[in-house]
C-alpha cells in the first residue's frame, strides 16, 4: 500500500517537507493556498545546520550557485555615524561542516520546489497544487478539507502553513493567536550597483560584500545584506510600533508600505543611512508586524504534526527561521526512513508514536 502525505503550505517549510519524504516512492502532496506558488522577493540567510542539508544532502549547491548564493562572510554593527562597533567573522565550515549562505528567497524556494518534483531525484516526485486553501484537519482520520469543498485524505499531515498555521488549530484543539512583539518591519531590495553609487554610503558599507550589515539608532534598525552575487541588496528596516506612521498589524507577507511613512520614521537618521531607504520604491515595500508564538505544549496529534513558523515561529533577528524549518523536514525523513517497513505502517497509533518520537526530539533533544 502507498503511504500517502499531504504537506499543507507551499512555502520554504512545506517544500522541504516534501523533500524529505519523497523517498520509498511515496505519494506527497503539497497543498498551497495561494494561486501562484512563490516566494516573495527577499533575501535570506539559511545557517550552516540547514545549508549542509540543502547544499549537501538535498545536492542543491551547485544550482544554488548557479543562481547567486553567497557564503555570508562576517556580522557586523555599525553606529549612526558610519562607526564599526562590531565584527564578528562568520566562516562556519571547519567548525559545523557548512557555512553559513546569503540567497534570495525566491531563488531558494524555486530550487526546494524543483528538488521536491523533479523526477531526477530518488523517490517519487512530489505534487503542488495551488489554490488549495486547506480549512479543516481532521488529525485522528487523517483528512483536510479545502475551502472548495474537497476532503483529501492521507496516512499523514505535515502541517506547513505558517504563522496563522489552520492545522495548529486542530492539532492543539483551540486557536492560537501569536503575540506581538512590539516591533514592525519594513523589508525591501534594490539593486547594489546604484547603492554603491552613493558615495557616502559606500565609503561606510559595500554592498557587494558578502556580509550581513546591522545600523543601529536608539529604538530603530536596518538589517541589510546582499544576495546574487551582490547584484541585489535586502534591507529590513526595523520600527517599534509606537513610532509607526501606518498600520502594521496585518500578518501577511505580502503587505505593502507607504514609503513616505517608512522615511518618516526614519527621519533623524544621517543621510548616508537613509540612502538605502530612499532608493526603494513604494511598489516593493514591504510591511509585516513582527509576532511570536509562546512555546506549544504539542506538535503533533494522532496523523498531524506541524513543523516551521506553525510549530515554532522566530523573529527574523535570530535568524533561524527557515534554518529550523529545514531541520524539522530533515527529522522527519530520518524519523520515517525506515517506516513501512513495519507491519501497522498505516496504523495510526504508529504514525502518531513516530510523530511524538520526533517532537521530542526537535524540542527536548531526546
Amino acid at each position: 500500500m502507498v503511504f500517502k502525505v499531504i504537506v499543507v503550505g507551499g512555502g520554504i517549510a512545506g517544500l522541504a517537507a516534501a523533500i524529505a519524504l519523497r523517498q520509498h516512492d511515496r505519494e506527497v502532496t503539497v497543498l498551497e493556498q495561494s494561486p501562484i506558488s512563490e516566494e516573495i522577493g527577499a533575501t535570506i540567510s539559511l545557517q550552516p545546520n540547514a545549508s549542509k542539508i540543502v547544499e549537501g544532502q538535498w545536492g542543491l549547491a551547485a544550482k544554488l550557485k548557479e543562481r547567486g548564493s553567497m557564503v555570508d562572510e562576517a556580522f557586523k554593527v555599525y553606529n549612526l555615524d558610519g562607526e564599526l562597533q562590531l565584527h564578528i567573522p562568520l566562516q562556519t565550515k571547519g567548525k559545523y561542516g557548512a557555512e553559513r549562505v546569503m540567497y534570495h528567497r525566491a531563488d531558494l524556494h524555486e530550487a526546494l520546489r524543483e528538488r521536491a518534483t523533479s523526477h531526477a531525484f530518488p523517490g517519487k516526485a512530489a505534487t503542488v497544487r495551488t489554490s488549495s486553501k486547506v480549512v479543516n484537519c481532521n488529525c485522528e482520520e487523517g483528512t483536510v478539507a479545502l475551502a472548495s469543498g474537497e476532503v483529501i485524505s492521507a496516512d499523514l499531515i505535515v502541517g506547513a502553513d505558517g504563522i496563522k498555521s489552520v492545522v495548529r488549530e486542530s492539532v492543539l484543539g483551540k486557536k492560537v493567536i501569536a503575540r506581538p512583539t512590539g516591533l514592525s518591519a519594513y523589508r525591501m531590495m534594490i539593486s547594489a550597483e546604484s547603492l554603491q553609487r552613493e558615495a557616502d554610503f559606500a565609503k561606510v558599507i559595500d554592498p557587494r560584500r558578502g556580509c550581513t550589515t546591522m545600523v543601529i539608532g536608539r529604538d530603530r534598525r536596518l538589517i541589510m545584506g546582499p544576495a546574487r552575487c551582490g547584484t541585489i541588496y535586502g534591507i529590513v528596516a526595523l520600527v517599534p510600533d509606537e513610532n509607526m506612521n501606518e498600520d502594521p498589524t496585518s500578518t501577511s507577507w505580502t503587505t505593502k508600505g507607504d514609503h513616505d511613512k517608512m522615511m518618516q520614521s526614519f527621519a533623524d537618521f544621517p543621510d548616508w543611512a537613509q540612502k538605502p531607504l530612499l532608493l526603494a520604491k513604494s511598489s516593493s515595500l514591504g510591511l509585516w508586524q513582527l509576532r511570536d508564538l509562546d512555546p506549544l505544549h504539542t506538535w503533533y496529534r494522532g496523523r498531524a504534526i506541524l513543523i516551521g513558523d506553525a510549530a515554532h515561529a522566530m523573529l527574523p533577528t535570530q535568524g533561524q527561521g527557515a534554518s529550523q524549518a529545514i531541520e524539522d523536514a530533515e527529522a522527519l525523513g530520518a524519523f520515517f526512513e525506515e517506516f513501512e517497513k513495519s507491519a501497522s505502517a498505516n496504523a495510526m497509533d504508529a504514525i502518531a508514536r513516530v510523530n511524538e518520537a520526533i517532537f521530542r526530539c526537535r524540542v527536548y533533544g531526546l
